[in-house]
């Protein structure tokens, strides 16, 4: 009987797997669990070691190459997400400090570590004195350089607080822009500093000081480097604003407690101002509206109080309250003005009392510096989140390729559902030119900017996302189920154009049923949608 045959005889040892699979196959699994750039040469080293052919070692350099340059770019998007976290987490912090010296740690603080740099520190203009001065430094070891006062248009500092306009030098002391002076060479040199990036502190359309990001060594800033830097200063400006206000309040609330103690044949006017600045503050504490403030005071004056803005409000003594800080006389009104710095954001107008106490005068004085904090704030938080919506959409339209789970994540941070289904809307003011454009307004385009402000609003009071494009502004919002598009073209139309009060013309698209899962649907829906509007 002959013998069992084996299973399989001996033959040739089997080819390596990865000779049959695809070139990129390797580099798939590096790039899913984010490998080191190095790692990526090892497939390459596996194949030529093992006799691959030259036709495979070609290809598989090239599959190396797409795929380091895959990971450049997630790393870019990586970085560039970390960092506009991290902006807003420090407006975030920012809006909730009230001490000015607390403010501008942390401002410094943050400047360093947003950049990474081993010194940062901050300069305030000095009105009385004509030049700027060192307030505050993180990471400086030198007294000396803490210590410095530049005059306007010396040294990268002076001049960028001169011009309101960033400066950037790799090396300081061999870059000729910059009027070098013995006192502010000596300190630099003293501190050990060699790359330096200052931007200015903008509040309205003077600079207020200036905010610097260095190094001990030579270092580019990129661009995204100033600008987020820029961005920071930005928040800055408008925190140290709020904290002076506030402080400045803080005194005048000392010096009515003061005065209680001075005039007592008049200690119910002055308890009533005490009553007044208490609720005052309470309402800021918990987060309290203008219409808040403008109840209470009226409770307290016994008067009817109303917040109006800017263009309703009588003109002259609006005028006249801007200009010496008080409130005036306006017939049987008293109109106190809401401004910071220089802007004009409204008043506050008190209604039938043709005589005020000069207590009362103040008490309706400070409401109104309180109302101003109030809008500030809330046009900072609105902002802030405004951009936040605007990036996500403009990411929606542009970025076909964006991971569904960071979309959906960044959608829950402003209350959007990117899984529910939305319609895509177009809309422009009637008459307004297309442009090409895109991005946030430019400062020289009321019409958009004022369209994008309010379809910004309407967008977040529907859980639904708005940026500026094409000279209008496009708007993903959640629809109802079997919601009609056309329908809703309609009423953001009359909404936008009640708000505007000029015509605004919508064009709605298809309903889009998953945003995140296909984000290229958004990009098809808006051009539906801008088709429909132009028809």
């Amino acid at each position: 009987m002959p013998h069992d045959q084996p299973a399989s005889a001996p033959g040739p040892a089997p080819a390596d797997a990865s000779d049959h699979d695809p070139a990129e196959a390797p580099f798939l699994g590096l790039l899913a669990t984010g490998a080191a750039a190095e790692e990526y040469e090892r497939p390459v080293l596996r194949a030529r070691a093992g006799g691959a052919a030259a036709a495979r070692l070609a290809a598989l350099e090239r599959a190396k190459l797409l795929a380091l340059r895959v990971r450049t770019e997630l790393e870019d998007r990586r970085r560039r997400e970390a960092e506009l976290s991290a902006l807003y987490a420090t407006a975030h912090d920012l809006a909730g400090l009230r001490d000015l010296d607390a403010v501008l740690r942390a401002i410094v603080r943050r400047a360093r570590s947003l950049l990474g740099t081993e010194v940062a520190y901050l300069t305030l203009n000095d009105p009385a004195a004509g030049d700027t001065y060192m307030r505050v430094t993180d990471g400086s070891v030198s007294a000396r350089f803490q210590q410095l006062r530049l005059a306007m248009g010396e040294g990268l500092g002076g001049l960028v607080a001169q011009t309101a306009r960033p400066y950037v030098t790799d090396s300081y002391f061999h870059d000729e822009r910059f009027r070098h002076t013995r006192t502010i060479d000596s300190g630099v040199r003293d501190e050990g500093l060699v790359a330096i990036l200052g931007v200015p502190l903008l509040l309205g359309s003077g600079v207020i000081g200036v905010l610097f990001a260095a190094d001990r060594r030579e270092r580019v800033f990129e661009p995204g480097q100033v600008a987020l830097l820029a961005a920071h200063a930005a928040h800055a400006a408008v925190a140290i604003d709020t904290a002076n206000l506030l402080a400045e309040t803080r005194k005048t609330l000392t010096e009515l407690e003061a005065a209680n103690e001075i005039i007592r044949d008049r200690s119910s006017v002055i308890e009533r101002a005490s009553d007044v600045h208490d609720r005052l503050t309470e309402l800021v504490l918990r987060g309290g509206g203008v219409q808040d403030v403008a109840d209470a005071v009226a409770e307290v004056l016994d008067g009817d109080v109303e917040f109006t803005e800017p263009g309703r409000a009588p003109a002259a003594a609006l005028d006249r309250s801007r200009a010496d800080g008080h409130a005036v006389r306006d017939g049987a009104d008293w109109v106190a003005a809401v401004r910071a710095g220089g802007e004009v954001l409204g008043a506050l107008v008190l209604s039938g009392h043709p005589a005020l106490d000069p207590v009362d005068q103040r008490t309706l004085e400070r409401a109104a510096m309180v109302t101003s904090l109030l809008l500030l704030a809330r046009r900072t938080a609105g902002e802030a989140e405004q951009r936040v919506r605007g990036e996500l959409l403009d990411d929606l339209l542009d970025a076909a390729a964006r991971d569904p789970r960071l979309l959906r994540e960044r959608a829950a941070r402003v209350g959007a559902d990117l899984d529910a289904p939305h319609v895509v809307l177009a809309a422009r003011m009637s008459g307004a030119p297309i442009s090409d454009g895109d991005g946030p307004p430019r400062p020289d385009g009321t019409d958009r900017r004022r369209l994008w402000s309010a379809a910004s609003h309407l967008a977040a009071t529907r859980h639904g996302l708005a940026a500026v494009r094409d000279g209008g502004a496009v708007l993903l919002l959640p629809l109802e189920p079997g919601g009609d598009p056309a329908h809703t073209a309609r009423e953001i139309a009359a909404r936008l154009g009640t708000a505007l009060h000029v015509p605004v013309t919508v064009g709605a698209s298809a309903p889009v049923p998953a945003p995140a899962a296909r984000p290229a649907a958004v990009a098809d829906a808006y051009a539906e949608a801008r088709r429909c509007r132009e028809a």
